[in-house]
């Protein structure tokens, strides 16, 4: 808020992984990840982000949203592993329906949605990114972001690889996808998986001056124009819902891939 300025009104309504505030005079709402100690994707922390989605979606005095973490040097490391590991049938259904519906939430969101990534972002975290329509990234070659899935012995499913694919084109996406690459901001910038670099300390200015030159636009061409460039996506994962969630059950629920999951557990359990 520039000194001077009467205060906008700022309607702020946070749970505990996420918080959102929006600024009715802009329009421009701020939504910011805040569960440590990596903002990962757990089925409270996807529920609670679908539903901060569709709060500001049925909000007419918001026309977009800046998605970024308060936590320093991460923005999400993505699917909390510990949702994956030892549990039922049931619970694997619930976890990856989430996982869905958080997705199309965002992937179809009429709102115009800046990433402002301030850490890393692997795997879920990427997706998140990838699902926005700008993603700034701030300038660290030590923030690193990609579907690195592979790594894990997990192969990311067929709606995170054609949003990755819209975003770098085929054959980036190919290789990318099949060594589970992690890519430090300035090759992710190169690769155009993220749009801008710019200075930690100037990273919110940017998204902010971003938002302004996308809000310039009528509201109704730039959302036809959104939903004719990504229906075609959103459809199939709409029509495979069912079919995707079978998938993962049956992928994850597989003794060699819940021992590495165990095992990478250990390991960042060790780290810690």
């Amino acid at each position: 808020q520039p000194p001077g300025l009467p205060l906008a009104p700022c309607r702020s309504f946070s749970n505990s992984k996420i918080q959102v505030e929006l600024d009715e005079s802009s329009g421009v709402a701020m939504m910011k990840f805040k569960s440590p100690p990596v903002n990962s994707l757990s089925l409270e922390f996807l529920t609670e982000f679908s539903i901060s989605l569709e709060k500001l979606e049925n909000n007419r005095a918001c026309r977009g949203v800046i998605i970024t973490s308060t936590i320093p040097k991460i923005f999400s490391s993505g699917l909390d592993i510990t949702e994956m590991c030892g549990k039922s049938i049931e619970h694997y259904t619930e976890f990856w329906r989430a996982v869905q519906e958080m997705w199309l939430r965002l992937y179809g969101s009429s709102m115009v949605t800046v990433a402002a990534i301030n850490g890393s972002s692997p795997a879920g975290g990427c997706l998140i990114a990838l699902s926005c329509d700008y993603r700034i990234m701030a300038e660290n070659p030590k923030f690193s972001i990609g579907l690195n899935e592979a790594q894990l012995g997990i192969v990311a499913p067929f709606w995170f690889k054609d949003t990755f694919v819209n975003v770098v084109g085929h054959r980036v996406a190919e290789r990318s996808l099949q060594l589970g690459s992690l890519h430090p901001a300035p090759e992710a910038h190169k690769l155009g998986l993220v749009d801008e670099l710019v200075p930690e300390e100037k990273l919110m200015e940017k998204a902010a001056a971003v938002m302004a030159q996308w809000l310039a636009l009528p509201d109704h061409a730039r959302q036809l124009t959104k939903t004719m460039m990504r229906k075609a996506v959103l459809d199939r994962l709409v029509a495979h819902r069912e079919e995707d969630i079978k998938n993962f059950i049956s992928f994850v629920s597989k003794e060699s891939i819940q021992k590495s999951l165990r095992m990478y557990m250990e390991m960042l359990k060790k780290r810690k």
